[in-house]
């Protein structure tokens, strides 16, 4: 038995039939368990399982489907064990509707009530009152120290002039902070839950642009969400921005080009 499903099995105080290692992402650890009881859960590592399970708790008061949170400690995050069968005809629809009533979900600000972590890479989520400032410095300005000079001049600039590329103050959203396919699950026609947040109050655009980083949402999703307002085109690649950025921390500079291609499509 893992220490991880150990230590979730004592904080359920549920004895552990079994432990199963689940694909996961590459920053966290993710084990399937089967209780005595008959029940089954998931239990996760994490940079901060607490605040994780604050997330889906903001997620699920949004009225977007999230797991139930079972149990949590400095160390593990016990979550429901939700349906994962595949996503049917319907399921990109549904996708829409979720993630529209997600960001109906307001802040009064843009930030969140702690820093968060993609593995080493630490997102700060100091509170704002002006977006254009909030992403030049927590998103784009914060990666300087870990990147050659050429590119730290081009951000730099683009920095300094999001005060004329983005809205000064857009609705505070409730963003579920990393929305790409992987953290979505599906059961046929339906969402049964969005998973691995890393939430805060922002535009709700920086998820559509995540969303539409690896993958690009077709005309179900878009028709069932909402219709973009003007000028997200011309802002999708200063949001894709950050999470190249954040690819090439963790990963390498094989993401360079991602990096640099943002760049070059927001003008810089």
């Amino acid at each position: 038995m893992s220490d991880l499903a150990g230590r979730a099995a004592d904080l359920l105080g549920v004895p552990l039939a079994e432990a199963r290692p689940m694909a996961g992402g590459d920053l966290s650890q993710c084990v399937r368990l089967r209780l005595e009881d008959g029940r089954e859960a998931v239990a996760k590592s994490g940079p901060a399982p607490r605040e994780e399970a604050r997330m889906l708790a903001a997620i699920a008061a949004a009225g977007a489907p999230a797991p139930a949170v079972l149990a949590a400690d400095e160390a593990v995050l016990v979550l429901e064990s939700l349906p994962d069968t595949g996503a049917g005809p319907g399921a990109e629809a549904d996708l829409g509707r979720v993630v529209a009533r997600l960001h109906a979900a307001e802040g009064e600000r843009y930030g969140w009530h702690a820093d968060y972590a993609f593995g080493s890479v630490v997102i700060a989520n100091a509170w704002g009152d002006d977006w254009p400032a909030f992403w030049a410095k927590h998103r784009l300005l914060c990666h300087a120290g870990h990147l050659p000079a050429p590119l730290v001049r081009r951000i730099e600039r683009l920095a300094d002039d999001l005060g004329n590329r983005l809205p000064e103050r857009p609705r505070a959203a409730l963003l579920h902070g990393d929305l790409w396919g992987g953290n979505v699950l599906y059961a046929g026609d339906r969402v049964s839950g969005l998973i691995d947040p890393a939430c805060y109050y922002g535009h709700a655009e920086v998820d559509l642009a995540m969303l539409a980083l690896f993958g690009r949402p077709g005309p179900a999703f878009h028709a069932a969400y909402g219709a973009p307002e003007p000028g997200a085109a011309e802002r999708a690649p200063i949001y894709k921005l950050w999470p190249a950025l954040v690819h090439w921390r963790l990963f390498g500079a094989g993401y360079r080009g991602m990096v640099e291609g943002f760049l070059e499509a927001a003008g810089v």
